[in-house]
C-alpha cells in the first residue's frame, strides 16, 4: 500500500554521471531539473546518495511504473518502482427510503466505488440482523410486514473503515384484529370493550351491535388510542349484554372481531377475560376523565 505522500527512493553513487526519474516513458526530472509541470512533484536528495521522487496528495491518475534511470560512463541502469494507489471504499448511491405495500417486490440499491473494488454487504436491523443475499441490488420478492425496517449497506475493502448507508423500508398492510377484552360487569355498572389491531397505515376503528353502528351518546363512549379502541358502556342494563363487534379498516383492508358483553357469572369462553375491578376502574378513570 502506497500512503500520502508516495516516496519512491533511488540512490545514487559519485559514478553517477546523468541521473532521471520518468513515469510512462515522461520525463519528471532530469538530474535537478523539474520537466513535470505538476506542483505535488518533487524531488528529495539527502547528501550526494539519495536521488528520490516525492509525490504530494496522491491520487487515482498516479498510478503506475516509475523509472529511476542512472548513467555512469560504463554503463546505464534503471531501477524501477509501481505504485499502486488504494482508495478507501465510498458509497455514492444508495436508495432513498420506501413505502411499499405489503407483498410487492423491492430492490435496494447500493452502489460504491473504492480501489480495489469494494465488498457491499446488506443487513435488516432487525435483533438477529444476519447477512441478506445481495451486493450491489437487494431483491426482495413478495416482501412481507416482518422485512419491515431499517436496512444497512456496508462497503468495505479493507483501506479505511467501511462506509455504511441505511435505507428504511415501511410495509403498508391490511388490518389484523391481534387482541380483544370482554367483561362481565354488574347491571348499573360500567361495562368496557377493547379491540386493538395491528395495521400500516394506521387502522381507523367502528362498533357494531348487531347491524347498528354505535356513535358517542346514550351512555355510550367510544376511545380511540392508536392501535386501540374502548367501548365504554356507563350504566349496563340487561340489553346491554351480548355480542359487539369491531371493525378495523385502512385503504388495504378491513378485519372484524366479536367482543362480548357478558352478564356476570358467564363463562368467558374463548375470550380474553379481565379483572373486572381494574376494568371498572379503568372505565371510571376514563369516563371521569372525559365526563361521560
Amino acid at each position: 500500500m502506497c500512503v500520502v505522500p508516495s516516496c519512491h527512493r533511488c540512490y545514487v553513487d559519485d559514478k553517477v554521471s546523468k541521473v532521471a526519474w520518468l513515469n510512462r516513458s515522461n520525463i519528471i526530472f532530469a538530474g535537478r531539473d523539474k520537466w513535470s509541470l505538476d506542483p505535488r512533484v518533487e524531488l528529495v536528495t539527502k547528501g550526494q546518495l539519495e536521488y528520490s521522487l516525492r509525490i504530494q496528495k496522491v491520487d487515482v491518475y498516479d498510478e503506475g511504473q516509475y523509472t529511476c534511470s542512472i548513467q555512469t560512463k560504463e554503463h546505464s541502469r534503471t531501477s524501477q518502482v509501481f505504485l499502486i494507489v488504494q482508495v478507501p471504499a465510498n458509497i455514492y448511491k444508495v436508495s432513498e427510503d420506501i413505502t411499499i405495500n405489503e407483498g410487492s417486490n423491492v430492490t435496494l440499491t447500493c452502489l460504491a466505488s473504492g480501489r480495489p473494488d469494494p465488498m457491499i454487504t446488506w443487513r435488516l436491523l432487525n435483533p438477529s440482523a444476519e447477512p441478506l443475499d445481495g451486493e450491489e441490488y437487494l431483491d426482495i420478492s413478495g416482501i412481507t410486514r416482518t422485512q419491515a425496517g431499517r436496512y444497512e449497506c456496508k462497503a468495505s475493502n479493507d483501506v479505511a473503515s467501511p462506509d455504511v448507508k441505511y435505507v428504511n423500508v415501511i410495509v403498508n398492510y391490511a388490518p389484523f384484529i391481534k387482541d380483544t377484552k370482554s367483561s362481565d360487569p354488574q347491571v348499573g355498572r360500567m361495562g368496557m370493550l377493547q379491540c386493538e389491531a395491528s395495521a400500516i397505515p394506521k387502522p381507523e376503528f367502528e362498533w357494531y351491535r348487531d347491524d347498528k353502528r354505535l356513535s358517542n351518546g346514550q351512555g355510550i363512549s367510544i376511545q380511540m388510542m392508536g392501535s386501540r379502541t374502548l367501548l365504554l358502556v356507563s350504566n349496563v342494563t340487561e340489553e346491554d349484554y351480548g355480542n359487539y363487534t369491531c371493525v378495523a379498516t385502512n385503504r388495504l383492508g378491513i378485519h372484524n372481531a366479536s367482543v362480548f358483553l357478558y352478564r356476570p357469572g358467564t363463562t368467558m369462553s374463548g375470550a380474553v377475560a379481565v379483572s373486572q375491578s381494574l376494568w371498572l376502574f379503568l372505565g371510571s378513570l376514563t369516563c371521569l376523565l372525559l365526563k361521560c
